[in-house]
């Protein structure tokens, strides 16, 4: 397999990883399919989401694959009024990668980047390595350190599962 950006600058930064390769599926490109066909847990898996804020533009967040993004918490994590999710679209032109394949790592520009709470309970994560048909396996520490990322509550969890 090729090297990926975000591999390229996990090496230079001498950040050990492991890859995790996956045959891709144009019709399910689903962080859950790709955590089934692995046999990874799903709550390890996170999924990289690219949003623009109507204040502060641009933000990255990462969240376990199964889970949806709570914009109105992410809006207010970040001071903005409004988030929307970038445009598929939109998303090669602003981050250099594809839907399916959009790694926090080694983006066209560093953005403000925030990691799910969840992570916090596991030594490593998965991400994607840039690339559809590969994750990266990592330290979560490291990962968190590397894309200078802040830890908060982004998911929309059913407060009503009682």
């Amino acid at each position: 397999m090729q090297k990926t950006n975000a591999m390229r600058m996990l090496d230079a930064a001498k950040i050990p990883y492991e890859v995790l390769t996956y045959t891709v599926d144009e019709n399910d490109l689903s962080g859950v399919h790709i955590a089934e066909q692995l046999g990874f847990p799903m709550e390890k898996m996170f999924k990289t989401l690219v949003a623009k804020g109507d204040k502060t533009g641009p933000l990255v967040c990462c969240i376990p694959v199964a889970e949806e993004l709570n914009l109105k918490a992410v809006a207010a994590l970040t001071g903005n009024k409004r988030i929307e999710l970038v445009p598929v679209k939109e998303l090669l032109a602003l981050t250099g990668y594809i839907r399916g394949g959009c790694s926090p790592i080694g983006m066209k520009k560093q953005f403000p980047t925030y990691v799910d709470e969840s992570a916090m309970q596991f030594e490593q994560i998965t991400v994607s390595s840039g690339t559809r048909g590969a994750q990266l396996l990592l330290s979560r520490a490291a990962l968190l350190a590397f894309v200078d990322a802040k830890i908060a509550k982004l998911t929309e969890k059913s407060v009503n599962n009682t």
